[in-house]
């Protein structure tokens, strides 16, 4: 837990907040304590990242009507883009969890980190308050907030990449499913492009489709720097 503080910046008044923000379910059920998993704290640091990116988002664009404002912070803290953060954090590495979770993946399953991050959110709001948690939040958001700005202008890649493949190369993209890891609850895929027989881009989400999309982006990355070409 100390360097997971170095790493975060931040060092707790009472690391057992941190113990039990790091402390997935499947290692209480596994090792019978009774201390708590994070649940509790994932809830209460979902309200947290909740207000805060609002608040963040209506001083940063203060003309951005509601509506935007309230998808732009819905796509900030989804699953997915809080499992990034936590990738970042290297939050994964940190977690404490049954060895049958950890074997099957549990410490890179999205909602597993999602989940920590908001507990980590939570522990560290209930330790140091919310002045201390938007300084942990802003810095982590910036980055985040561009590459949302950036999907949300090219929202539908699988449309402008078969437009650009069918133009410029006479073929359709074909997509298909490498992996779907996890249980049916919480299903991560990994979805591949390809244009011809040639892959061109790939893509992880919680869906088919998500995952589609996003190996479609990885495939007009390269187009748009002029590595894809017949």
């Amino acid at each position: 837990m100390d360097e997971f503080q170095e790493q975060m910046g931040v060092e707790f008044g009472n690391p057992n907040l941190l113990q039990q923000a790091l402390t997935h379910r499947s290692y209480i059920n596994e090792h019978g304590e009774a201390e708590g998993d994070n649940e509790r704290l994932e809830f209460l640091g979902d309200a947290v990242l909740d207000f805060l990116v609002g608040e963040i988002l209506f001083q940063r664009f203060p003309n951005m009507p509601e509506g935007q404002l309230t998808r732009l912070r819905a796509a900030l803290v989804r699953t997915e883009s809080l499992a990034q953060l936590a990738r970042q954090m290297r939050l994964g590495e940190s977690l404490r969890m049954g060895k049958g979770e950890e074997v099957s993946g549990g410490r890179e399953r999205i909602n597993n980190l999602c989940g920590a991050f908001e507990a980590v959110t939570g522990a560290l709001y209930l330790d140091q308050g919310l002045d201390a948690v938007r300084a942990f939040i802003l810095p982590r958001l910036e980055s985040l907030i561009d590459q949302v700005l950036e999907e949300a202008i090219d929202k539908d890649a699988r449309s402008r990449l078969q437009e650009w493949s069918q133009a410029t190369l006479n073929k359709t993209p074909a997509y298909r499913t490498v992996s779907a890891t996890g249980p049916d609850h919480e299903k991560e895929f990994v979805v591949e492009v390809l244009i011809g027989d040639k892959v061109v881009g790939r893509g992880v989400g919680r869906s088919k489709q998500i995952a589609a999309q996003a190996a479609a982006r990885d495939a007009m990355r390269l187009v748009e720097r002029g590595e894809l070409t017949a």
